[in-house]
């Protein structure tokens, strides 16, 4: 695979310049397929990805087959760090939402430089709160907050992750998302589009009203938007990043 460029990823951006050097000779680029599975849960943890484009989930499965995603992954964090700081098995499947493209790092690689960097380990932990705070938060919405209320949650939080307004998912992914039945989602996207926040046709989802579908999203979506708002420790120090 050719050598990664330089980063796209908001965490590998966030990182010191030298810490980002250890890391450089060890980053390919690798293609985010749709639905492919990146890690099972119960199963040590390959590779580290930092998404350039394209989503990743964590997925919770249970018996009965049901799923729901308990966090999204994009170009604001990555997925496998916390390989270089535990035992290395994930807790949950993660899985390509949305495609797109990714530098990838060898976990041993990303455990030597944590072990040898105690900058980096701190940026690592830091990802590892936010994002243990995102699941957290998912946990509370999914069990309290209505649906209309979550749908637009999702749907602005994957407009952020995509950069862009029009969304390739069909309603069957969101339902499944969402933990919910896909008749469900029809309803409440079809309320969205009749109050003109969204358009929808065939697995298109195109955002009319991004600041009208806030006002329906529950605070989850501000909340966890917060949480990947916070300034890195490099930031907080003062040092540059490697961001340009």
């Amino acid at each position: 695979m050719p050598t990664a460029l330089p980063p796209a990823n908001q965490l590998l951006a966030s990182l010191p310049p030298a810490d980002y050097e250890m890391l450089r000779p060890h980053l390919r680029i690798t293609e985010l397929t749709d639905a492919s599975i990146l890690a099972e849960a119960g199963k040590p943890i390959q590779s580290a990805y930092f998404p350039f484009s394209g989503i990743i989930s964590l997925v919770v499965g249970l018996a009965g087959g049901e799923t729901v995603d308990v966090a999204t992954i994009g170009n604001d964090s990555a997925f496998g760090v916390a390989a270089a700081l535990n035992s290395g098995v994930s807790m949950s499947n993660a899985v390509v939402r949305l495609p797109g493209t990714a530098s990838i790092l060898d976990v041993a690689h990303l455990r030597a430089a944590a072990d040898e960097s105690a900058p980096l380990r701190s940026v690592l932990i830091r990802h590892e709160e936010t994002l243990f705070a995102q699941v957290q938060q998912y946990a509370a919405c999914n069990a309290v907050h209505a649906l209309d209320a979550r749908l637009s949650r999702c749907l602005l939080r994957l407009r952020d992750l995509a950069g862009v307004d029009t969304l390739y998912a069909t309603q069957e992914l969101l339902a499944e998302m969402l933990g919910v039945q896909r008749n469900s989602v029809s309803i409440v996207a079809n309320e969205l589009q009749q109050a003109n926040l969204i358009q929808y046709h065939r697995g298109v989802i195109e955002i009319v009203d991004p600041e009208g579908l806030r006002v329906r999203a529950c605070e989850c979506y501000h909340v966890v938007k917060m949480y990947y708002r916070r300034p890195s420790p490099a930031e907080s120090n003062g040092e540059e990043s490697t961001e340009t």
